[in-house]
């Protein structure tokens, strides 16, 4: 997998603020920033996965599932 640039213009008080959280975390503002992208994307295909998983079992809101089948997102919201 190969790498590409992304250049931002952002507001120095934002500017200032991710400093802060990535001196918290021991890390750069672009690892941060990076850090802080790729969790979301993962939040995003997770919850598709959710989602996609429920219509195939069934949503608990449409009354169509097995009763006694456990959801695969049970504790999970």
């Amino acid at each position: 997998m190969g790498t590409s640039v992304l250049s931002l213009r952002i507001d120095h008080d934002l500017l200032e603020r991710l400093r802060h959280h990535a001196a918290k975390s021991g890390m750069s503002v672009q690892d941060y920033v990076v850090r802080t992208l790729i969790r979301n994307d993962f939040d995003q295909r997770f919850q598709a996965a959710v989602e996609e998983t429920e219509r195939f079992y069934g949503s608990p809101d449409s009354g169509d599932e097995d009763p006694d089948q456990v959801r695969p997102s049970a504790g999970i919201r």
